[in-house]
């Protein structure tokens, strides 16, 4: 097992990864990425096209490490992010589309780099290994072009951002492009987020000129549009798979904006009626509903009056 995790920690630091990377994690992660298990030869690599917590199954059940649940997240962010940017391994080979957090996200060393790690053991490792280290720029290159490819576009004041793939950020893209307009017309854009890169868009000095200063942007909505006719700052968050605007998220959201200058409006947004009726028995009462697949119209989740921010009394 150590002679294993010796030689894959050796071809990381030939790869060129940061120092970050230069552990235990991310030589076992190496081998998962190969179903390259003790007791075989490196000629034995296999291309698996393996999610996160099978990995972590796959360490546990192949080398005896154990590593606890929420270090989920330790292994996408400190290890697999950085494979993916080295080029040496791809992301959703099987559904480029797939969205960042969806629980189904999966990664493949890529054929190239599989090619010359069949020969670690071999005498033409040296020259092989060489020759694709020349050639890695550009692989780094070709792969992040990919990836770029299908990332969404979204035009916000003039400025081109770019969402990661998947149904999430494509209902931000609808958020912006059809709610704003039809019921927020002028509205300004402040906060855009989005799974790959939370803050894909903030607007933090004008935030503060109406009265919310933000910290922590982890728990912000979705997307925070402000409508400077009727000073009302509007809280949307966009539903896929999970998080309505619940009674207890309402209750943090308010508390986040709580010294807000503006009248606050809570939406939640969906994609269909079909994936709303999933959390009809959740959404909090004095917040709104919208759906993509009828934007002309919104849901009034209040009983006295139509969209516009409620004013806590006594």
């Amino acid at each position: 097992m150590q002679k294993k995790l010796d030689e894959a920690l050796e071809i990381i630091k030939k790869l060129g990864l940061p120092k970050a990377q230069h552990n235990e994690r991310s030589a076992l992660t190496l081998l998962a990425l190969l179903n390259l298990s003790p007791e075989k030869k490196w000629k034995d690599c296999e291309r698996p096209v393996i999610g996160v917590t099978p990995i972590m199954e796959w360490c546990k059940n192949s080398y005896g490490k154990h590593y606890a649940p929420n270090s989920r997240e330790t292994f996408r962010r400190q290890t697999l992010h950085q494979f993916v940017d080295a080029g040496l391994v791809l992301y959703n080979p099987d559904d480029n589309l797939r969205a960042v957090n969806s629980p189904k996200a999966c990664y493949q060393i890529t054929i190239e780099l599989y090619d010359v790690l069949i020969s670690f053991e071999e005498s033409s490792w040296d020259k092989k290994i060489e020759l694709y280290l020349k050639q890695q720029p550009s692989l780094v290159t070709k792969y992040a072009m990919e990836r770029e490819m299908t990332m969404i576009p979204l035009i916000v004041s003039g400025k081109e951002i770019k969402l990661t793939p998947g149904a999430h950020s494509q209902l931000i893209k609808n958020i912006i492009e059809e709610f704003g307009p039809r019921f927020v017309p002028q509205a300004e854009v402040i906060y855009v987020g989005d799974t790959g890169d939370k803050a894909s868009y903030f607007l933090r000095e004008r935030l503060s000129e109406l009265g919310v200063t933000i910290n922590d942007h982890g728990k912000m909505p979705d997307v925070v549009l402000y409508c400077p006719k009727r000073n009302w700052l509007i809280l949307v968050e966009s539903v896929t798979s999970h998080g309505p605007v619940d009674g207890k998220r309402h209750e943090e959201l308010s508390k986040l904006f709580s010294k807000s200058k503006s009248g606050l409006v809570f939406l939640t947004a969906f994609p269909d009626r079909k994936i709303m009726s999933k959390y009809l028995p959740e959404i909090s009462w004095e917040t709104e509903v919208w759906n993509a697949d009828a934007p002309t119209h919104l849901i009034h989740f209040n009983g006295d009056k139509f969209l516009g921010p409620y004013t806590k009394t006594n």
